[in-house]
């Protein structure tokens, strides 16, 4: 039981990224380049977060108390601004690329229920960032500086929620209400529409059909 629950977390927290990663990755080298660019820029600003986290941990004496709740809303403050501006930093590196590739050319229940729950709730993360960079790219794109804004508060909020709501239930459905909002946001600002999500799921889109013939 207990190897079912670790998979099953496992599949849910991570299958439909690795879905994403298998079909619109894989199949591209240099897509597979940007994908790591990305995870390090990620990795850097969870570095300095936790840097910042441990300098304020040890400036404090690591005690419990009232202070702690507020130097971990601190914490999660900084990792937000932080991680926007590593994605903002990301967005400028990828238009400097391009511009450069231009040139060139089990029994126990509660414990089952609580890894249950964080399996969604990092699947929702997983996929929140892969929107929150569809939006805010654009945004960083045409000068909308208000998506940018709602970016980094969407962010804050269901940061937020992880970190200090101790109700599960809550947070879930409000992470996964914002990632169906930021999701169609994200789905529209990518060229998608009404007539094309029809054709994809009725498999009648000869561009993608063409496009995964051509992969094979």
């Amino acid at each position: 039981m207990t190897a079912a629950v670790f998979f099953g977390c496992a599949f849910i927290a991570f299958g439909p990224a690795l879905a994403l990663y298998i079909f619109t990755i894989a199949t591209e080298p240099l897509r597979i380049i940007f994908l790591i660019a990305g995870a390090f820029f990620w990795l850097v600003s969870l570095l300095l977060s936790s840097l910042i986290w441990f300098l304020v941990e040890t400036i404090n004496g690591h005690k419990e108390g009232p202070v702690q709740k507020y130097l971990l809303i601190f914490g999660v403050l900084v990792s937000v601004f932080i991680q926007e501006g590593f994605r903002f930093a990301y967005y400028k590196l990828l238009k400097k690329a391009n511009e450069g590739l231009k040139a060139i050319n089990p029994d126990e229940t509660v414990p089952s229920m609580r890894l249950l729950a964080y399996a969604f709730m990092t699947l929702v993360i997983i996929l929140l960032h892969v929107f929150w960079s569809i939006v805010f790219f654009d945004g960083c794109e045409k000068k909308k500086w208000s998506t940018l804004l709602v970016v980094l508060l969407t962010h804050l909020l269901v940061s937020a929620l992880t970190f200090t709501n101790p109700y599960y239930g809550v947070n879930l459905v409000v992470s996964y209400t914002i990632m169906m909002a930021m999701g169609v946001w994200a789905f529209f600002v990518a060229g998608g529409s009404c007539r094309t999500l029809k054709l994809c799921l009725l498999c009648q889109d000869k561009d993608f059909l063409l496009f995964n013939q051509r992969s094979r």
